[in-house]
């Protein structure tokens, strides 16, 4: 299994789910639910992806079942659908309509979304699928690729407590922490939380890297010291020494940050919430986007400094 490294799972009953969507996220998600036994049918919009998916992971004596040509045929006879997608617009494609996996769903069953979306579509969906005698739980994810292909990603999630209670060792699979924080939205809200954290993060750690280089420090030695200290963050140990050596290919794009930033921004006019640095940041991705830097990772906002 390339894309899996090995890790301990918690024990839990086998159950059949689907997947939907097999980008750099949920291809290896996936692949950890058929590692820990469970029967795993997959949709992908590109068939061929889902084909390799299952040629990888049918062969190594893992759960993988199958995959289907439309989202309500992979949901058909699943317990459980997760779902990873792009945006608002995608999560309605594979989830509403003729095709869509809520209309093929048994009753019961309860769909998990993966997707980086807004609050708005987690309570829509809820309430489709409510009224269709199924339960939705909002669940978007940090952790990056890295975290996707170690299982080790954090899984923030909004819903109803019972059906969060029946999925959570299932979504152990993949991830080191699956944690309910209230209801259908406050998963999406709480990842809005996250990546606010993380742009104020990374243009911190950007302006303080491009100062030292102006006053000639050896910015790894630097970057070794403080963060031993109060600077440490997640960013400055993953990030600052490539930030240094002027690399920029580990993950999470501009692209994809510019996206999230702006579900904060549009949710920050609905509730009042002041977020004069977000929205600057924002605007010093805009500027990356505009430098060639489109799918740059996030820590390339020190190209602006340089």
């Amino acid at each position: 299994m390339s894309n899996i490294n090995p890790k301990t799972y918690e024990p839990s009953a086998s159950a059949s789910v689907a997947f939907l969507g097999l980008g750099v996220m949920g291809y290896p998600m996936a692949g950890h639910l058929a590692s820990a036994g469970h029967a795993v049918t997959v949709y992908n919009r590109s068939t061929p992806k889902a084909q390799a998916w299952l040629a990888e992971f049918g062969s190594t004596g893992c759960g993988a079942h199958g995959f289907a040509l439309t989202p309500r045929q992979a949901a058909q006879n699943a317990d459980i659908v997760f779902c990873c997608v792009g945006n608002d617009d995608d999560l309605r494609s594979v989830t509403l309509g003729a095709d869509g996996a809520l209309g093929g769903m048994k009753p019961g069953a309860i769909f998990v979304d993966h997707t980086t979306a807004s609050a708005s579509i987690a309570r829509e969906l809820a309430a489709a699928a409510k009224q269709a005698g199924l339960e939705f739980i909002d669940a978007p994810v940090s952790g990056g690729q890295a975290g996707a292909q170690n299982g080790l990603l954090t899984v923030m999630c909004g819903g109803d407590a019972a059906a969060f209670a029946k999925v959570q060792a299932t979504g152990m699979s993949f991830s080191r922490a699956f944690t309910l924080l209230g209801d259908s939205g406050a998963g999406q809200l709480a990842k809005m939380v996250n990546q606010i954290c993380i742009a104020g993060l990374v243009q911190g750690l950007s302006e303080a890297i491009a100062f030292g280089q102006h006053a000639g420090l050896d910015m790894n030695a630097v970057l070794d010291v403080i963060g031993k200290g109060a600077a440490q963050s997640w960013q400055l140990d993953n990030r600052g020494k490539t930030m240094v050596a002027d690399k920029f290919d580990f993950g999470f794009a501009v692209d994809w940050m510019r996206k999230d930033l702006g579900l904060v921004l549009d949710e920050a006019k609905r509730n009042g919430a002041r977020l004069p640095v977000t929205a600057l940041v924002d605007q010093f991705y805009a500027d990356v986007q505009q430098m060639g830097g489109k799918r740059w990772d996030t820590s390339s906002l020190i190209k602006r400094l340089k």
